[in-house]
């Protein structure tokens, strides 16, 4: 995997929630839409916190401070990286990570600002991984035992796939 490319891909990613951020306007930014679900500034609340959760499993790889451990990705971990998205099933953000990072409805200047920071945190994470390759592990809720570049790698497809909720949002709110 090159990190440089999924770096690439990453910051485009970052522009594109940037630009998508510009576009919402602020009275339909917390709205939800009539279907159900999430709001926009769920949607931002939850993969920035997710952005920076997963930088933080990437480090502990890379520090070597979780125990090692010859457990691997499990089906959907396999599925995940090999086909650089999601199952096309819906699914909710488990118990677990849902206690340590509630989804909140954020307004649009912290949703800026965690831009600024998630982006800030995948910069060092990518020059981080260069540095050495860890073998280590650490748990992710769904797709199992995941190293550090498997964790880079998660991060960007995770970013991407929640593009695309956006876009649902946005359908739903202007289909009524």
């Amino acid at each position: 995997m090159n990190i440089q490319k999924q770096l690439h891909i990453i910051t485009g990613v970052f522009d594109e929630y940037r630009r998508q951020l510009d576009t919402i306007p602020d009275d339909e930014f917390d709205v939800t839409p009539p279907q159900g679900g999430w709001s926009c500034a769920e949607v931002y609340s939850h993969i920035m916190q997710a952005t920076i959760m997963s930088s933080m499993a990437l480090e502990r790889c890379m520090h070597a401070s979780s125990k090692p451990d010859n457990k691997k990705m499990n089906f959907w971990g396999w599925y995940v990286m090999l086909a650089n998205r999601f199952p096309p099933v819906k699914t909710r953000v488990p118990k677990s990570v849902e206690s340590k990072m509630p989804i909140t409805k954020i307004s649009k200047e912290e949703a800026k600002n965690l831009i600024i920071k998630c982006r800030k945190r995948m910069d060092e994470m990518a020059t981080f991984i260069k540095d050495g390759q860890s073998v280590r592990r650490t748990q992710h809720p769904r797709l199992g035992m995941l190293t550090a570049l498997q964790w880079f790698k998660f991060t960007r497809i995770h970013l991407q796939h929640h593009l695309k909720q956006l876009a649902r949002i946005n359908q739903n709110l202007h289909s009524q």
